[in-house]
């Protein structure tokens, strides 16, 4: 049986790249793919915990929220990817620099 420690490294380094690819990317896609990468950490902590702290005892609490944050990830990616293709339609471009159409 793999150690619980093992998920949660992995899930703490996909964490850490999933935010520097959130603070480090001028592309909006890149950073979208960055937030996708931390809600997936998450999942992975919440699998891991659920499998090392309901082995014998079934419950099913944290697959609903695993579940739960799937859904709020597709949305999320769907309301970005929406938001992207709209500025990209009005300034021809994904640079999140160029995106100060609220600044006064």
């Amino acid at each position: 049986m793999i150690p619980l420690s093992w998920f949660l490294i992995l899930a703490a380094s996909l964490m850490f790249i999933g935010l520097f690819g959130v603070l480090t990317r001028k592309n909006l896609i890149g950073a979208l793919m960055g937030i996708e990468l931390m809600l997936n950490s998450v999942n992975l902590n919440l699998a891991a915990f659920w499998r090392y702290l309901h082995a014998e005892n079934p419950e099913m609490d944290g697959l609903v929220f695993m579940a739960l944050i799937f859904v709020v990830a597709a949305a999320e990616t769907a309301v970005g990817l929406a938001l992207i293709i709209s500025a990209y339609r009005r300034r021809k471009s994904v640079d999140a620099n160029d995106m100060d159409l609220l600044k006064g």
